[in-house]
C-alpha cells in the first residue's frame, strides 16, 4: 500500500502563486509515476500534469503548460506543483496519484492505483 498526503493548498489570488506538495510513504517512491488531478464542483476529476519515475518525463494538460511545473524528489519521497499565474478556473481540489506499473505517467486516472485525500484550491479574482 502507499500513502499519499497532499499540502500545501489555500486562498489565493489570480495572478498569485502556490506550490502543492505531496509525500508518499510504504512503497520505494522512484518506482512510482505520479500525476496530479483536480476535481472542480459540478466537473470530472481532469488530467493536471505527471511525471516519469526519474522525473525526467513531464507533461502537462493544455489548460495549465506553462504556467504548472510538476518536479519530484525522490530522496524525500515527494512531488511537488508550483502553479503560477493562477486563474479563478484553476479553483478546485486537487489530487496527487501514484501509478506502480508505468514508468512513464498517463492522463488516464484509471491507470493511477493510490490517491491522496485532495487539497483545496481557490482562487479569486
Amino acid at each position: 500500500q502507499v500513502q499519499l498526503v497532499e499540502s500545501g493548498g489555500g486562498l489565493v489570488q489570480a495572478g498569485d502563486s502556490l506550490t502543492l506538495s505531496c509525500a508518499a510513504s510504504g512503497r520505494t517512491f522512484s518506482t512510482l509515476a505520479m500525476g496530479w488531478f483536480r476535481q472542480a464542483p459540478g466537473k470530472e476529476r481532469g488530467f493536471v500534469a505527471g511525471i516519469s519515475r526519474s522525473g525526467i518525463y513531464k507533461f502537462y494538460s493544455g489548460s495549465v503548460k506553462g504556467r504548472f511545473t510538476i518536479s519530484r524528489d525522490n530522496a524525500k519521497n515527494t512531488v511537488y506543483l508550483q502553479m503560477d499565474s493562477l486563474k479563478p478556473e484553476d479553483t478546485a481540489v486537487y489530487y496527487c496519484a501514484a501509478d506502480r506499473d508505468n514508468t512513464n505517467p498517463t492522463r488516464e486516472a484509471r491507470s493511477y492505483d493510490y490517491w491522496g485525500q485532495g487539497t483545496q484550491v481557490t482562487v479569486s479574482s
